[in-house]
């Protein structure tokens, strides 16, 4: 069992409150958080069962209809290259993954608050690029949810139905990477008494989040949420190199 047990639930359902609220998902705040109290095999595994159950609920809470045409375009491409992503995390050095997603995060957080008008042309060619990408990160780093609601910011759709297509997409991405992590050995039986702890934690959060969210307009909380991850970020290569240099 984890050291710190109840914090990590805390921060879980923090996690997944924040991602229903930016519609970027959890995974964007669970992954470095998780990498605190796991490694970063056990991280991605983890990550891609809980995210099964998250997306469930977000479809449930969130089922006004979705974008169709923009699940197909943009999810895809995004099933396809995660397990890609999925297979290749097998050769990398979890370390250096870590170091990326630390990169990665502040580097994106902090083009979208330098650059507050930043937008992505509604094309197909966009979602096909948008899912590529998201999907090669999510197999890879373990999380592409911001990358995903970047390109489907440019589609302007309603609250609602950018939620359902986001998590409906991300769900055909954790299904496709849960077997290749499985097949990579990243779900281990002693972490498996997490999922149902995490299960009743998806639902929480989202049904917090989704309240959240009938009282306050998203664009009010992008810029809390951008400063976030870029604190995230920034707090993840810190641990590594803290951890890399202990004796």
């Amino acid at each position: 069992m984890i050291r710190y047990l109840p914090l990590f639930i805390l921060l879980s359902l923090l996690a997944e409150m924040l991602g229903t609220i930016g519609g970027f998902g959890s995974s964007v705040f669970f992954v470095p958080m998780a990498s605190y109290f796991l490694d970063f095999q056990s991280v991605l595994g983890i990550t891609a069962l809980y995210h099964l159950s998250s997306n469930i609920s977000k479809i449930a809470f969130f089922r006004k209809g979705f974008d169709k045409k923009l699940a197909l375009s943009l999810g895809i491409p995004a099933v396809i290259f995660v397990s890609v992503g999925a297979y290749l995390s097998k050769f990398a050095d979890p370390q250096l993954l870590t170091y990326i997603l630390g990169i990665f995060l502040i580097l994106m957080s902090l083009i979208f608050i330098i650059f507050k008008q930043i937008r992505i042309t509604p094309k197909t060619g966009n979602a096909i690029v948008g899912g590529t990408l998201s999907g090669m990160s999510a197999g890879l780093l373990g999380t592409g949810g911001a990358i995903r609601g970047v390109t489907m910011a440019a589609f302007k759709l309603k609250k609602d139905q950018f939620i359902a297509t986001s998590a409906i997409i991300d769900l055909a991405i954790d299904f496709s990477r849960s077997l290749v992590y499985i097949n990579n050995g990243y779900v281990h039986k002693h972490d498996l008494y997490l999922v149902p702890i995490l299960i009743v934690v998806s639902v929480v959060g989202t049904y917090l989040g989704k309240r959240i969210l009938d009282h306050v307009s998203q664009e009010q909380f992008r810029g809390f949420v951008l400063i976030l991850i870029l604190v995230i970020g920034i707090a993840t290569i810190l641990n590594t190199i803290f951890n890399t240099t202990e004796p």
